[in-house]
């Protein structure tokens, strides 16, 4: 009997992330389909800039060239969510700007009011998480919880 598990031949870690990020998009749909975010409810959303798809004004893209955080609380306008990605109006540094997101870019989404935070790996990004300077939009006042309590961590690596 070997103690190696045998290669899957079914990509579960591909459509287990695709369900998760189902979940960023049935959230913002949500906000988009209110018009407002419910309650004190408020979104860290992590995304690789230079991922196929991601359009952000070039000052930003020259900030944060790998990987940036947008906040949506107080700030944001034009809120379309499709199905594979979203598009939002954000001011940064007084500068009205529009990001187009797809949900494949995006490597966190964070609600800090109830502690729940989705992890991903983006699709076809090498590394899972990079340092990087905070966004600069409409910083919220509450701060994500030090406990961890409702985390969900995605980290898909094969053992060879």
């Amino acid at each position: 009997m070997s103690d190696e598990t045998p290669e899957s031949l079914i990509p579960y870690d591909e459509i287990v992330q695709e369900a998760l990020r189902d979940v960023v998009g049935r959230v913002l749909g949500q906000v988009e389909r209110t018009g407002a975010l419910p309650g004190d409810h408020h979104f860290y959303i992590t995304f690789k800039t230079k991922m196929p798809g991601v359009s952000i004004p070039k000052h930003l893209s020259e900030r944060f060239p790998d990987e940036m955080t947008i906040v949506l609380q107080h700030r944001f306008w034009d809120l379309k969510v499709e199905k594979d990605g979203f598009t939002v109006g954000l001011s940064f540094g007084g500068v009205p700007s529009t990001l187009q997101v797809p949900f494949a870019a995006v490597t966190d989404f964070v609600d800090p009011c109830v502690d729940f935070s989705l992890k991903f790996q983006a699709n076809g990004a090498e590394d899972l998480h990079e340092e990087h300077e905070e966004a600069e939009n409409d910083t919220p006042q509450v701060e994500p919880g030090e406990d961890g309590s409702n985390v969900v961590n995605v980290d898909f690596t094969r053992k060879k």
